[in-house]
């Protein structure tokens, strides 16, 4: 089974490399939910030499002040004995280095790259991984000196600057932090100690490191502080003794260093009894077995995170669609696909799977009807408008039953005011069908991809309705018109019935045309009128169903899909271009998402073996 820091390391470099550390989310990311020792020290506390013998290697730039500027995220990887040791920076893939004086020139180089050649700081990390025969499984961020005042060069913020970018580290509850203190100063004064005792009162996450133990005045040692009566924390203290600048400045290696090293606990009297737990070699093996240890019991709340991370970004490549096809032929299809889509939400709306349609109906059920009651016939059939149409169509001959062109011409002119109202009816529907394709593509997800297809698709299901509208406005009107052109014969029968039931036809021709009876022709007349309107009132809204509703669920796109075959496939293409934001979104959550899971497998893995 893989090393579970092993493993750990590759899934922290697989976030780095996506962007996955310490990007905004409502959830904490992957990387914040994987353990890590982040090493806290003030300037010139010896945290590069307590680093540079964990790794064996001298490895790390030097100077006074300032030196370590950006967050150095170091991970060791042990490898089989007698392996090359190498080196590799995650801003340089691929590349080797053997040579370890050319690991701290690129430290010092990408440093400036990012910061210029001047003593301010940045809080973008550099990521190096270091491969020996000589280290331990392990993952360590190295982080900027503590300091209390800024020097020549820096901002006077810089004390602040560092001390929060330190606390954001430590102050994550994954985080175990390794307390640098020289032992040559008072403990009470330590920056480090400060610090965490600030993030982590209890001392659950905290490591205390003395260095400089061979450098303390004669007559004084570190024992108190070692053994915890001076500063007590849950884990035991670690003394080591580093390299001298007289060591460094003659290039003795670190094997030698850590055999003396091994040789001072072993020798002095005071520290003797405590030299099993003492030097480099012990505190990098309890920190490798404790990380470890911590992993372990962290296993179920990143499974967790990774199963829930998992599923936000399969909603959210769900929700920006597929991406494009390469060939002319399946961007064809992927067309043709969506504007299924589209076209079956449509019909949805319109049979009630989706709000909308029944408006549509409520326009044949209340707006239609109330629109042919407020008609208003007082002007075709006012007492002067009868005379004027009966005598009109009496010609120089008067009628001798009914007048029956008279009646005609009344007729016709009242009925030919419900084609306001049967016009009306079918802009209602029309705008309604608009709305309703308006809602079809807002809720087609692929549209949203596509914001060129969206708009071909929207103006080729408007034009087609325009063109539904004037089919079924000549249709409906056509209706009305019938009306017009050929009365109902059983009405006019019934007109001589009048005279037997008490009619005078001997009158004078002058009594025919008394208020009496032209109140009656006015009655006549309004009568078949509403009679004609409660027929169109069930007609008409046939055929806008038939030429409107009916059309637009059969063949909304038919010519659209017509004009596709016959386009260039470059203007197919442009039809498929995607805003290059979403297009980057959806690459990024793809490597994030197979991140993710293979995260989630190796993860398990483990998980199944305990």
């Amino acid at each position: 089974m893989e090393n579970l820091i092993s493993l750990v390391n590759k899934i922290q470099r697989a976030c780095t490399a996506l962007g996955d550390h310490g990007e905004a989310s409502a959830l904490p990311t992957l990387w914040d939910s994987l353990p890590a020792i982040a090493v806290v020290g003030g300037q010139s506390s010896g945290k590069s030499s307590v680093l540079e013998s964990v790794v064996g290697k001298d490895f790390l730039p030097r100077g006074s002040g300032i030196v370590t500027r950006r967050p150095l995220v170091l991970q060791l990887h042990k490898i089989d004995e007698g392996g090359r040791e190498y080196a590799e920076f995650l801003h340089l893939p691929r590349k080797r280095l053997v040579d370890f004086a050319a690991v701290r020139k690129e430290i010092q180089d990408e440093t400036d790259r990012e910061t210029g050649r001047t003593k301010q700081i940045s809080s973008v990390p550099i990521h190096l991984s270091i491969y020996s025969p000589n280290v331990v499984n392990l993952t360590l961020i190295d982080l900027p000196g503590l300091t209390k005042v800024a020097v020549e060069g820096q901002p006077d913020s810089i004390v602040h600057d560092i001390e929060n970018m330190v606390r954001s580290y430590i102050e994550k509850p994954n985080c175990i932090i390794l307390a640098i203190t020289p032992a040559n100063q008072d403990l009470a004064t330590s920056d480090a100690i400060k610090i965490s005792r600030e993030v982590d009162p209890t001392g659950e996450r905290t490591f205390g490191v003395l260095t400089k133990i061979d450098l303390m005045d004669k007559g004084t040692d570190a024992v108190d502080m070692l053994e915890g009566r001076a500063y007590r924390l849950k884990y035991p203290w670690v003394g080591v003794v580093n390299r001298s600048q007289a060591d460094i400045n003659k290039n003795v290696d670190m094997i030698a260093a850590r055999r003396r090293e091994r040789e001072y606990f072993s020798n002095t009297p005071e520290y003797k009894h405590l030299s099993h737990r003492m030097g480099s070699e012990h505190l990098a093996k309890m920190l490798s077995k404790h990380l470890e240890a911590v992993i372990k019991s962290k296993i179920p709340g990143i499974q967790s995170l990774i199963n829930k991370t998992i599923a936000e970004i399969e909603a959210e490549l769900s929700r920006l669609g597929k991406p494009i096809a390469a060939d002319d032929g399946g961007k064809l299809y992927a067309i043709m696909e969506i504007c299924r889509s589209f076209d079956q939400i449509f019909k949805e709306h319109l049979d009630g799977v989706r709000p909308g349609g029944d408006r549509i109906y409520n326009v044949f059920d209340n707006q239609l009807p109330a629109a042919l009651k407020r008609l208003q016939f007082d002007k075709q059939l006012s007492m002067e408008n009868i005379r004027k149409l009966i005598t009109e169509a009496d010609g120089y001959q008067p009628h001798l039953i009914a007048p029956e062109q008279g009646y005609r011409r009344l007729i016709e002119s009242s009925l030919t005011t419900i084609r306001g109202p049967a016009e009306a009816a079918v802009d209602a529907v029309h705008s309604l069908l608009k709305d309703l394709v308006h809602k079809a593509i807002s809720e087609t997800l692929d549209l949203k991809q596509y914001p060129g297809l969206r708009v071909e698709v929207g103006n080729a299901a408007i034009d087609s309705l325009e063109k539904m509208r004037e089919e079924s406005k000549r249709a409906t009107l056509q209706l009305v018109d019938m009306e017009c052109g050929y009365l109902t014969v059983d009405y006019f029968r019934k007109l001589p019935q009048d005279v037997d039931k008490g009619g005078n036809p001997t009158h004078s021709i002058f009594d025919r045309y008394n208020d009496s009876y032209l109140r009656r022709i006015g009655t006549n007349v309004l009568s078949y009128v509403n009679m004609v309107c409660a027929s169109l009132r069930h007609s008409i809204p046939k055929s806008i169903v038939y030429c409107q509703v009916r059309e637009a669920k059969r063949g909304l796109l038919d010519h659209f899909f017509t004009e596709l075959g016959k386009i260039e496939p470059k203007r197919v293409s442009s039809l498929l271009n995607e805003d290059p934001a979403i297009m980057e979104r959806r690459s990024g959550l793809a490597k994030r998402l197979e991140l993710y899971r293979s995260a989630q497998a190796e993860i398990d893995a483990v998980a199944w073996s305990k």
